[in-house]
């Protein structure tokens, strides 16, 4: 499975999530940092990876255009890299099942 972290989400989540998430990438490790939310949305899904932001334009565009890609909206206030890394942890297996649901489009990440 393949998480494409936006810029609202550190770049250290790449790595320290890299033993369960090991496809994954930070639009800045691909020349994406300042990207509008659209650019991202059609690498993500010329690219297969899955969306994981903070952002609720992200959300938006997830209801609006449906999948692929699929978002993962992180809806945990503000909180630090360590707390986001442990609750995607804590959400490996359903996040997993997220990915392999054809259907869905968005899952909410929350406390």
């Amino acid at each position: 499975m393949k998480l494409l972290f936006d810029e609202n989400l550190s770049h250290k989540l790449v790595s320290s999530l890299a033993d369960i998430f090991p496809e994954s990438t930070h639009v800045r490790d691909i020349g994406m940092k300042s990207a509008d939310d659209p650019e991202v949305w059609d690498y993500a899904r010329a690219n297969g990876f899955i969306i994981v932001s903070k952002d609720a334009d992200m959300h938006d565009l997830s209801l609006l255009k449906g999948n692929p890609p699929k978002v993962i909206w992180i809806q945990l206030g503000n909180c630090s890299t360590s707390q986001t890394e442990q609750r995607l942890r804590k959400q490996c297996d359903q996040i997993t099942e997220f990915a392999k649901d054809e259907t869905s489009s968005l899952y909410a990440l929350n406390s």
